[in-house]
């Protein structure tokens, strides 16, 4: 399995940005697809956006569409999230996950996770 590592959290007011990154070890990355989740208080993990392992494919939850943005540079073994018009309903723990094959998007399609990295939007 690879292993992840997210960084780029914080706290940030309402309408401002952050840049996600998620940083994998090992030379097969490009081989999994990529996925960003988000745990908030009390909540279930859910999805937020998944990008395939070349990306040429990509997947967003309603919720974010239009505001957020999955990218990744297989070069340097790295994926972003781009996070723009943020507001309280963003405020999560936000997970980076792989997995092989790509086409579903629940947490238990994906086997590798990273520790989780914590957004805070204040209004």
């Amino acid at each position: 399995q690879v292993q992840l590592v997210e960084s780029g959290g914080g706290l940030v007011q309402a309408g401002g940005s952050l840049r996600l990154s998620c940083a994998a070890s090992g030379r097969t990355f490009i081989t999994y697809a990529m996925g960003w989740f988000r745990q908030a208080p009390g909540k279930d993990r859910e999805f937020v956006a998944a990008i395939s392992s070349t990306g040429g494919s990509a997947n967003y939850a309603d919720s974010v569409k239009g505001r957020f943005t999955i990218s990744r540079d297989n070069a340097k073994n790295t994926g972003f999230l781009q996070m723009n018009s943020l507001n309280s309903e963003d405020t999560a723990v936000y997970y980076c996950a792989a997995r092989y094959g790509y086409g579903r998007f629940t947490a238990r399609d994906f086997a590798s996770w990273g520790q989780g990295t914590q957004v805070t939007v204040s209004s």
